[in-house]
């Protein structure tokens, strides 16, 4: 088939990459007529850059990193647009074997439960403060990453102050565990299979994971340069439908051995495919021989897991607020509105007749449960997507969700 569309695309090593790969490795993007170039980067900051300079068209990016681009919080200001979202959970949060040894002795059980175990952690940097020790070190791998937000939500939503009471440094995801094995930090929040790489090296415990933290939460997405999606909306679209019918497929169980072997070629991720299960299957080792199965641990299509959602953009900024990154302003919220373009997502794929939802955003951490919910096209099933605190965020209320979230830092 002769491409009708070239499209150049930034990748990171990480697992959540998966339906961005097999789009041009299964066929999917060549079947809509793409030719899609796809380039390996080892850092986020890379990613940032060169789809600002326009080395790239699209990106595999961090959820709230387009926001950031849009919002001139990094170095090459630039708009950039979310059409599409590249699934749900698939972090954990890791520490080295001592932190999670003394964890234990401040009452950590191995079973991932958000509020035990920050309560331990707590518990045992307290423990440290008293002794003059120099603060823990957590590692996340931008600044303007949900695994900064969610680090930060945790620990604030269990009495630490993460501005104050540990350090939280930038490492490249594929560094993250060897930066551990070396002591240089004490602990990471990163995606798969940078977790289970350090467990099975036998240098780090898994302590918890993004899908209890807030289940079936926005984790990778889709970036665009503004300018070229609105100077090639074919492209666009065309590139829209691969992607669905690839998350698809990545989502199938029966393909799911493939699958893990196409990521661990040495193009992607080089790990071995055994390490690359445990993002599939939700069964992950968790260090010292335990293992626990963790529902919805990443979801690449089922529960409009490829939705770009105006309610996660929301969040996200309120999170940026929240930690200082920029000012709540009616300019800035507005970027941060229109960032998330789900009029792209529904105009390309309303053709196939899929699941689409009604609304562009909805009230985060309200269904306890999965609910069906009304859709355009087949049925759709969402959530559960609760916040372990209990809390939920109602995108139609931000002033107050802001005010609230400053209270409770200035308690801490």
């Amino acid at each position: 088939m002769n491409s009708k569309h070239e499209i150049s695309a930034g990748f990171m090593p990480l697992f959540d990459s998966a339906v961005l790969v097999a789009a041009r490795e299964m066929g999917f993007a060549a079947r809509e007529g793409i030719e899609l170039k796809l380039q390996r980067e080892t850092s986020w900051a890379n990613i940032r850059d060169r789809i600002a300079i326009g080395h790239f068209d699209v990106a595999h990016m961090l959820g709230p990193m387009p926001l950031a681009c849009s919002l001139g919080l990094t170095p090459i200001a630039s708009d950039t647009i979310v059409p599409f979202s590249l699934g749900l959970g698939g972090n954990c949060i890791t520490v080295s074997n001592a932190v999670w040894n003394r964890m234990a002795a401040h009452g950590a059980v191995p079973d991932l439960d958000p509020a035990r175990t920050g309560a331990a952690l707590g518990s045992l940097i307290r423990e440290r403060a008293t002794s003059a020790c120099e603060p823990l070190r957590f590692a996340v791998v931008h600044p303007h990453s949900g695994h900064n937000y969610e680090l930060r939500y945790w620990l604030a939503a269990c009495g630490i102050d993460p501005s104050r009471e540990i350090e939280i440094i930038i490492v490249p995801p594929p560094f993250m565990a060897d930066a551990l094995a070396a002591g240089r930090i004490d602990g990471y929040c990163v995606g798969e299979p940078w977790n289970s790489a350090a467990v099975a090296a036998e240098t780090g415990h898994m302590v918890t994971v993004k899908a209890l933290l807030w289940r079936n939460s926005p984790e990778k997405v889709i970036g665009a340069r503004k300018a070229w999606a609105e100077a090639n909306p074919d492209a666009l679209a065309a590139l829209l439908r691969a992607l669905h019918h690839s998350a698809r497929w990545c989502q199938n169980r029966e393909n799911h051995n493939e699958l893990a072997e196409l990521m661990a070629g040495s193009r992607f991720l080089g790990l071995p495919a055994s390490v690359q299960m445990p993002i599939l299957t939700g069964r992950l080792k968790l260090g010292g021989g335990v293992e626990r199965t963790i529902e919805d641990f990443f979801v690449p299509f089922d529960k409009a897991a490829n939705f770009p959602w105006k309610s996660h953009a929301l969040w996200f900024y309120t999170q940026m607020v929240r930690w200082g990154d920029i000012a709540h302003t009616a300019r800035n919220l507005a970027i941060a509105r229109d960032c998330y373009r789900p009029d792209l997502y529904r105009a390309a794929l309303k053709p196939l007749g899929v699941a689409l939802p009604g609304a562009n955003a909805k009230v985060e951490g309200a269904l306890k449960v999965a609910t069906p919910v009304g859709s355009a096209g087949a049925s759709l099933v969402l959530g559960p997507d609760g916040f372990f605190d209990g809390q939920t965020f109602d995108p139609d209320e931000i002033d107050g969700y802001i005010a609230g979230q400053k209270s409770a830092v200035s308690h801490l």
